[in-house]
């Protein structure tokens, strides 16, 4: 499959425009994040989950983004969802790819965002007591804390 195939299909099933920018960059409502997860694994060949991270836009909330691939094809769709501020729930890509499962950990310790339905949600990084998410901009980077044991 071209990328312009891709990206008329996801015009056609989604509604909004994959941007082409050395693969395709689709941004999604959050309520349409796994739906999209699925279409891109099942119907896009993107069977590769390369990455997940977020970003923290203060004001205006986090966004979640996430990197898939079709090696076969080639074929890269970049997804991305806005969560807006004070939201920080985000249904997990787990029971797609296997390789969400420590990415989405890493984005909850780091930034507080909770992957509903992830099977195992708990910090990977920091210790269990740890106050606060360090990769948000609200957080007290002057704040004394315990030395890592």
């Amino acid at each position: 499959m071209t990328a312009a195939d891709a990206r008329a299909r996801i015009q056609e099933r989604f509604g909004v425009d994959a941007v082409a920018d050395g693969g395709l960059g689709v941004t999604l409502p959050r309520d349409r994040w796994q739906e999209f997860a699925r279409f891109a694994h099942d119907e896009l060949g993107c069977r590769y989950f390369n990455w997940l991270s977020a970003v923290d836009w203060q004001d205006q909330g986090l966004e979640v983004l996430c990197r898939l691939e079709n090696l076969d094809a080639p074929l890269v769709v970049a997804m991305r969802t806005r969560l807006p501020a004070g939201q920080t729930r985000c249904p997990s890509l787990t029971s797609l790819y296997r390789g969400a499962n420590w990415m989405e950990r890493e984005c909850y310790d780091m930034f507080g965002i909770v992957f509903e339905g992830h099977p195992d949600l708990r910090r990977i990084l920091l210790s269990d007591d740890w106050e606060g998410y360090p990769l948000r901009k609200d957080y007290a980077v002057d704040t004394p804390l315990a030395p890592y044991r």
